[in-house]
């Protein structure tokens, strides 16, 4: 008897726990929603948005859908965010592909900016009149004339069509490695640039670099303000450096930090300019 009267206490509690939770928070406290607007999202947020529209991006090329999304993040320079994102983020170790989508959305972005500000100059068209067609007089001697006889053309010559063929992407060509000691340029710096065939900058070339013990990954287009192509690393002091594009192509050793004297005596360390093309 008593023990079916504790069951019952207890699904009794039960019962009036349950509805005085939902008494509470239907009535007293209901849960409220709040749309937030992009740009009041934090810091942290922000870049997992902007990672989002860089791989969304990534996947369907839409360039409008992308500018829009980020537009709703208010930021000032929505091009260098990106960029100095997505270093951050190969710098802390996070997603290369992610990182890579944020370079190249940033170098896509810039590109059409760049296009859409270039001035365009009208060429204007002149219409030549056009001469009246030439008579040719009819000969007044009479001659044979033979009637000319039609072929059918071949079937399998009219039906075929070329055939595309896919080639082999060209590995790239180191082009030129100099040694510069200019501190306009910076200081322990690899400079890369990277071209096509047609002397086009190529952004989102992926660059690794190897040292003993260590390796490290970037990328061209990171900073789309220097050239779409165009891509750095920083050296550390007395340690050698061999790179070499992920594309293809030959690698590049002995790389230290050339050392340099500026104007005033002090000594500083110099970069390396390398340029490749495809």
């Amino acid at each position: 008897m008593n023990e079916r009267r504790g069951s019952l206490y207890l699904l009794t509690g039960l019962l009036l726990g349950l509805a005085i939770g939902l008494v509470y928070s239907l009535f007293i406290q209901p849960v409220q929603y709040t749309d937030l607007s992009p740009d009041l999202l934090s810091a942290a947020d922000k870049d997992q948005y902007r990672a989002l529209i860089a791989v969304a991006y990534l996947a369907n090329g839409d360039l409008v859908r992308a500018r829009a999304r980020l537009a709703l993040l208010k930021d000032d320079d929505p091009y260098g965010t990106l960029a100095a994102q997505a270093q951050r983020w190969l710098a802390e170790g996070k997603a290369a592909d992610e990182a890579r989508a944020l370079g190249l959305l940033a170098a896509d972005l810039a590109q059409a900016q760049a296009t859409l500000l270039a001035p365009t100059v009208a060429t204007p068209t002149h219409a030549s009149p056009s001469s009246p067609p030439a008579i040719s007089p009819s000969p007044t001697g009479s001659f044979a004339t033979s009637s000319p006889t039609e072929t059918a053309a071949s079937p399998a010559a009219t039906l075929a069509t070329p055939q595309p063929t896919t080639s082999p992407q060209k590995p790239f060509v180191l082009r030129k490695r100099e040694a510069v000691c200019d501190p306009a340029l910076g200081k322990g710096l690899i400079i890369v640039y990277v071209w096509d065939a047609q002397g086009n900058e190529l952004p989102g070339v992926e660059i690794i670099v190897n040292w003993e013990g260590g390796e490290d990954r970037f990328f061209t287009g990171l900073k789309p303000e220097l050239g779409l192509g165009y891509a750095d690393f920083a050296m550390q002091a007395e340690v050698v450096y061999s790179l070499r594009l992920a594309g293809g192509g030959e690698p590049v050793f002995n790389l230290s930090a050339p050392p340099c004297t500026a104007a005033n005596g002090e000594p500083f360390p110099g970069v390396w300019i390398l340029e490749f093309m495809q």
